[in-house]
């Protein structure tokens, strides 16, 4: 297939307007060896004819790309847990790579994942334990599984495991389950603590997270025994987070400068440096709570850097919180509540699409709901930055006339966002759909006429 027409029909196969007919008649195509373009196999809200068609395909990559498809209904998806090639059940048992935080994948029905990890093919059940998208429901369930690897994943469900079961869990005949259930077990038994530490592949995690006799902890301060895992501890007495506060090692001293018994005055007095690009991944406290008001105002009204970055995670800052955050200077900040936050204020997110253009931060800030459009073909129309002139689009006050005239831009970029805006002139909508930069996004626009859209199939060898 000629390149310029295959853009062209990938950007058909992503139009929200293409009729029915012709998206059954695309997703038929199995041309050459090649299959329907993975848009049109992972659009939304598919009818039930083009479900029927994908699951009937010849081809295993269109089942797959199916499988995979984060804007399919779970019920959908699981009708391939039947399918003939195990490479289609391995990535329905994966499930959707989703790389836009914002997006939400509903699990598998968990009927449908118990089918799948009984699966002849190891592949299946692998792809089913590493997969992030399971119910924690399903996962608790494989606490009694036969599989040695099901009852490791099952330990993840541990806060709602019956205690029969935990039990069972801490003295299973492998020892990984078992190491992995006592790493949990060890947050409320200091027993259990003090036994993983003399396993050096569990100490510095049972450190970190383990309640701890003092004796021990003790020893492990003079010993100079992983103290960056050490100083996260929630259970360190309060002497030896003092110590720990003083330490030489300035890592150590920011882990305890983000402990959460730590009163404001007694946290900034410790001298610690925070990375520019650090971005408050290491505040368990506050990650674990992220929907708990008291915890967020808490990190939010923090000068610390790092737990107002943090906070800055959470889609769930009430308003006092998020317009003081959005008043920090800090670049890291407002990355956050633009990729996290559904309420970020509009200058936030102009701040970030401003510093950051062309990287991943700003085409989120760019793709938030909030972004701003009103006034942005007036401000930027002839801005010398092609980049801020492709905004002119997005102003629901642009004309025909200037989306035509963008459509002419010397940066593709701007072309490519005018030739896909259903205000631009037909003739000219006719036009681009034929230059190979702009084929694919002319071919998604929504005001592309059918005749046009059955036209690129054509063009492209699809059969009628």
């Amino acid at each position: 297939m000629v390149a310029f027409h295959a853009s062209a029909l990938d950007g058909v196969a992503r139009n929200p307007s293409l009729p029915t007919p012709l998206l059954l008649r695309l997703l038929a195509f199995e041309g050459d060896g090649d299959r329907p373009p993975r848009d049109a196999l992972q659009r939304a809200g598919l009818p039930e004819p083009a479900v029927v068609a994908i699951l009937t395909h010849p081809n295993p990559g269109a089942r797959i790309d199916f499988a995979m498809s984060a804007r399919a209904e779970p019920a959908q998806r699981a009708r391939l847990a039947d399918d003939p090639s195990p490479k289609v059940r391995a990535a329905l048992a994966y499930g959707p790579e989703v790389y836009d935080p914002r997006t939400m994948v509903a699990p598998l029905p968990d009927a449908v994942c118990v089918r799948l990890f009984d699966d002849p093919a190891p592949s299946v059940r692998t792809a089913l334990l590493d997969s992030p998208h399971l119910a924690r429901s399903f996962v608790a369930s494989m606490a009694t599984h036969h599989s040695s690897a099901a009852r490791r994943k099952a330990v993840s469900a541990w806060e709602i495991l019956p205690p029969g079961e935990r039990s069972a869990l801490l003295a299973d005949p492998e020892p990984e389950v078992r190491r992995a259930a006592a790493l949990w077990e060890c947050r409320r038994d200091a027993h259990v603590t003090a036994g993983l530490l003399r396993d050096p592949k569990s100490a510095a995690e049972a450190l970190r997270r383990g309640l701890l006799f003092r004796a021990d902890a003790k020893r492990c301060v003079a010993e100079r025994t992983h103290l960056l895992a050490l100083a996260e501890n929630p259970s360190l007495p309060a002497d030896l987070v003092e110590r720990l506060a003083a330490d030489p090692d300035e890592a150590v001293r920011l882990a305890v400068s983000i402990r959460p018994e730590l009163d404001e005055t007694r946290r900034m007095a410790i001298d610690f440096t925070a990375g520019d690009f650090d971005r408050g991944d290491g505040v368990q406290w506050v990650r674990d709570g992220l929907a708990d008001p008291e915890v967020l105002r808490r990190a939010a009204v923090s000068a610390h850097p790092l737990l107002r970055r943090a906070a800055a995670r959470s889609p769930h800052l009430p308003p006092d919180l998020l317009r003081l955050l959005a008043r920090v200077d800090d670049p890291v900040v407002e990355n956050l509540l633009g990729i996290h936050h559904p309420d970020t204020p509009e200058e936030v997110l102009m701040r970030v699409f401003a510093r950051l253009g062309g990287t991943f931060s700003a085409w989120m800030a760019e793709t938030h709901p909030r972004f701003p459009r009103e006034g942005l073909a007036a401000r930027y129309a002839d801005h010398p930055d092609g980049n801020y002139r492709r905004l002119a689009v997005r102003d629901p006050a642009a004309t025909p006339a200037l989306i035509e005239r963008l459509s002419h831009d010397r940066e593709v970029w701007t072309r490519q966002a005018a030739a896909g805006d259903p205000r631009l002139p037909l003739h000219r909508l006719r036009e681009v759909l034929h230059v190979p930069e702009l084929a694919s996004s002319a071919g998604a626009n929504p005001a592309l006429p059918e005749d046009e859209m059955a036209a690129v199939l054509d063009r492209a060898g699809v059969p009628a």
